[in-house]
């Protein structure tokens, strides 16, 4: 997945890459580039990548 945080409170903030890999079929990998959160996932993984990205971005958003 692409999330694109330009113009967002996000817009500017690093997401350190995580690199998951349990299995086959069971990663994670995320990171920053330029403007745009990126993700991708084993087939069982996107909850988990989604909430790498909503737990990033409550950190990263002034309340």
């Amino acid at each position: 997945m692409r999330i694109d945080l330009e113009d967002t409170d996000l817009e500017g903030h690093d997401f350190l890459r995580q690199d998951l890999r349990r299995s086959k079929d069971d990663w994670v990998l995320a990171w920053t580039s330029g403007m745009t959160f990126h993700a991708a996932c084993g087939p069982g993984n996107l909850t988990e990548a989604l909430t790498l990205f909503r737990g990033w971005a409550v950190e990263n958003t002034p309340q």
